[in-house]
């Protein structure tokens, strides 16, 4: 956790998810939103399970960041095929 009391979330060397997600107690109890956001993390997989496309998403949160979205659905088909102990 920083200084200022924000907690990046994932790996500190990986460029991506840990300068996008981030965990904060004072916006919304700490759950993990995009940087800059009051939008949390879950936001990008119900609305992908809803059907909805990267940019209509963003359509619908234009405080979110399409490469952003990328970046985040990456890192975590990254996590989930590490636990499944595939390279």
């Amino acid at each position: 956790m920083s200084d200022n009391g924000i907690e990046s979330v994932g790996d500190p060397v990986a460029a991506t998810t840990s300068e996008i997600i981030v965990r904060d107690p004072d916006i919304l109890g700490g759950r993990p939103v995009f940087r800059g956001t009051r939008v949390p993390v879950e936001v990008l997989f119900e609305n992908l399970e809803d059907g909805l496309s990267i940019d209509e998403i963003v359509a619908s949160y234009p405080t979110l960041n399409k490469d952003d979205l990328i970046a985040c659905l990456e890192e975590a088909c990254a996590a989930l095929s590490a636990s499944a102990g595939r390279p």
